[in-house]
């Protein structure tokens, strides 16, 4: 824990490392995954358990808290970490994604977004100033520019014009971030599956001198040797002395690849979202417990795993909670998930440190390519 933010890599496993980031709430121990808890929480998780499960920091929505409960309320309820039971660091996406994704109606134009809220329509303007300001008012320790982020397939020269427009915006939320101890403002590397343009904005944003600095823009509907194509063309031109985290990311395999190419963070909320729907992440690979298959199973979805949830249930008892919709079930298996992508995070990390990447990457594609029949 340190008064001010900073990073320092501790070991390196050809592009892979293993560092620590230090924020006045706590330390960041990485390659991280981040559980998403989007609107103040980690769906179907209470916030000791996710911090038992390894987590040392969290992502909030700028977009949903915004419009509920509102950023001003939070603020006047002591910040985002005292209404939400967590003390430990919290990063906040800026906000931009969400309205291009979630958002009823939208006009876009140099100054920001203009949109309507997909829970009651009211009208809202989302600036790079005031999402800065709105992430000031939750107090998160780790805060992102606004971007605009597209979905892929697009034309290269869509794909310039919302690099270019969100290197703009970097500038202005840049100036407009409020500085404080141990808190941090990260830029947004642009450009889609164009390589010359993700150069280009890796640059630009390097010399605008973020905390650190993120690859956004992908797991958006390109194809994963597009995005690891982008992470390599990337990556070279990110400062090596400040984090880099890839926004959105991902399954386990995109985990482990992307650590490969030398990414330090990641959020995505695949490992909830799937528990919500009967499915598990094991070192077996998936599992879908819909499946009739699962319905006489005595056997757990893992025997050596650490988390309750993954050991000490059938795979027929969750069968019957997920077919049932019962809510433990959504609860058991989120909670098997998050403890599994916290193993494969601590399990990388130990490797790098010792210098048997390349040992552990194989082990667990190996792992995973046996399929989940190999745990009964």
């Amino acid at each position: 824990m340190s008064d001010r933010f900073s990073f320092k890599v501790y070991a390196t496993d050809g592009a892979a490392r293993t560092g620590l980031i230090s924020t006045s709430r706590g330390d960041i121990r990485t390659p991280a995954f981040m559980p998403v808890g989007t609107a103040g929480t980690v769906k179907a998780m209470y916030a000791d358990q996710v911090k038992a499960l390894g987590a040392d920091v969290v992502l909030g929505n700028v977009y949903h808290l915004m419009l509920r409960p509102g950023a001003e309320r939070v603020a006047s309820l002591g910040g985002l970490h005292k209404f939400m039971n967590w003390p430990h660091p919290i990063l906040t996406d800026s906000g931009g994604f969400q309205v291009m994704s979630l958002a009823k109606l939208r006009k876009l134009d140099e100054n920001g977004v203009t949109f309507q809220s997909h829970i009651d329509g009211a009208r809202h303007v989302l600036t790079p100033e005031r999402s800065m300001e709105i992430q000031n008012l939750l107090g998160s320790d780790i805060q992102m520019q606004l971007d605009e982020c597209i979905k892929l397939p697009a034309s290269d020269k869509e794909v310039e014009r919302a690099m270019r427009l969100s290197l703009r915006w970097a500038e202005r939320s840049r100036r407009a971030f409020t500085e404080a101890p141990g808190r941090a403002c990260f830029g947004i590397v642009q450009g889609g599956g164009v390589p010359a343009l993700r150069v280009e904005s890796a640059k630009a944003l390097s010399d605008m001198d973020f905390h650190g600095y993120s690859i956004g823009g992908l797991a958006v509907g390109e194809p994963q040797d597009v995005m690891l194509a982008m992470i390599e063309e990337t990556e070279p031109h990110l400062p090596i002395s400040k984090p880099r985290y890839l926004m959105g990311v991902g399954s386990p395999d995109d985990l482990l690849e992307s650590v490969k190419r030398g990414v330090d963070m990641f959020d995505c909320v695949m490992p909830t979202r799937a528990g919500r729907h009967g499915l598990a992440y094991t070192r077996f690979g998936r599992v879908n417990l819909r499946n009739a298959r699962h319905a006489e199973d005595k056997a757990c979805l893992d025997e050596l795993a650490e988390c309750p949830a993954a050991r000490d249930y059938s795979r027929a008892y969750l069968h019957h909670l997920v077919k049932s919709g019962e809510i433990l079930g959504m609860m058991l298996l989120t909670w098997a998930n998050l403890s599994y992508y916290q193993e494969l995070m601590a399990g990388m990390r130990a490797a790098i440190a010792a210098g048997r990447f390349d040992d552990f990457y194989a082990e667990t594609k190996a792992g995973w390519a046996r399929g989940d029949s190999a745990a009964g």
